[in-house]
């Protein structure tokens, strides 16, 4: 694939939520997870973050600190870390020493990446924040302040510590899908992460703006992007296309507010949704790349060409396992 970088500049890594079946448990998912983790590490992946998400039965990576270490107690080599810790939903302590925990375990090789977002509905935000919903616009810069804080070690006399934590290279990412992330994360010279594969609309603008307001920064000199972008490869492109129905059922469930299992692949989607959802679906999933290796590739580089990313992170909501990993195997190759 080439790119506005070069090929060898362009990093793949995965992006899991842990998505349970309808025939599996949350249990299998995370098994699943380990075996596709091991296999992506070498397949040359780069990274494999796992997502914060409350209360959707598909979805099994609420515990995400947890679930971070049994990944990379699992592997030796990708690095492994949060697409994203929701920070609202958390006291940047906790985060602190959870990932100050996970770095002492398994060194230089876990990636912190924070998004303001719940993760959630309002009621189950309200539960994990024990009634603390309300925020100011600058309520979470003021937290990532406070955990970067935590992480420093120049400030010895802190009455405060995390220890692990404290004096430790944590690799902080924002992330986000609207503009808000994407200036401080310019502002304050982070890594910046956009979730495409289901907020596509401001992908284009947040990239622009991050890197216009970029301020180098101790830990990074030039600014550096990744985007999420939703994949589905096989052999065929009828094969390929089948196995995103599965994604297309649980972007419409999004849509009827009905978040069900993840579904196996259906022949026809027309029988399932109606124009307006199938508009809808298709805009969500606007940066979808999905076909046999060709297909793929040229979709890609159109995608490359359009958009100037460091690094591709991907989502693969596949229903089998094993076409799972082929899907990310493919995609390895191009």
């Amino acid at each position: 694939m080439q790119n506005p970088t070069t090929k060898s500049e362009l990093q793949l890594s995965v992006l899991d939520l842990v998505m349970v079946n309808t025939n599996g448990s949350p249990a299998q998912s995370m098994r699943n997870s380990l075996d596709l983790a091991q296999h992506v590490e070498k397949w040359g992946y780069g990274r494999y973050w796992l997502t914060e998400h409350h209360n959707i039965m598909s979805v099994a990576s609420t515990a995400t600190s947890i679930l971070i270490g049994f990944i990379a107690g699992g592997t030796t080599k990708i690095r492994v870390g949060s697409g994203g810790i929701m920070l609202p939903n958390h006291s940047p302590l906790i985060i602190a020493e959870q990932f100050g925990t996970l770095e002492s375990l398994y060194p230089g090789r876990i990636d912190l990446g924070l998004g303001r977002a719940p993760g959630t509905d309002r009621s189950t935000a309200l539960a994990l924040r024990r009634g603390k919903l309300e925020e100011t616009e600058d309520d979470f810069p003021n937290s990532v302040k406070e955990l970067i804080r935590y992480f420093g070690s120049e400030e010895v006399n802190k009455t405060v510590r995390a220890n692990p934590g404290e004096g430790l290279d944590i690799p902080i990412w924002l992330l986000g899908s609207s503009m808000f992330s994407a200036q401080l994360a310019g502002d304050w010279g982070l890594p910046f992460a956009f979730a495409s594969h289901f907020a596509p609309a401001y992908l284009e603008s947040a990239v622009n703006i991050y890197r216009e307001r970029f301020q180098p920064s101790a830990n990074l000199k030039q600014p550096y992007v990744m985007a999420a972008v939703n994949v589905c490869a096989a052999y065929t492109d009828k094969e390929a296309n089948r196995l995103f129905t599965s994604v297309q059922q649980m972007a419409l469930g999004m849509i009827r507010r009905n978040h069900s299992l993840l579904q196996p692949p259906v022949d026809d989607m027309d029988k399932i949704w109606n124009p307006l959802e199938k508009y809808t679906v298709n805009e969500r999933l606007k940066y979808s790349f999905v076909g046999e290796p060709n297909t793929l590739k040229r979709g890609l580089v159109s995608f490359l060409n359009g958009i100037h990313v460091n690094e591709l992170m991907v989502v693969s909501h596949i229903y089998e396992h094993e076409a799972r990993l082929c899907s990310f195997e493919i995609l390895s190759t191009l």
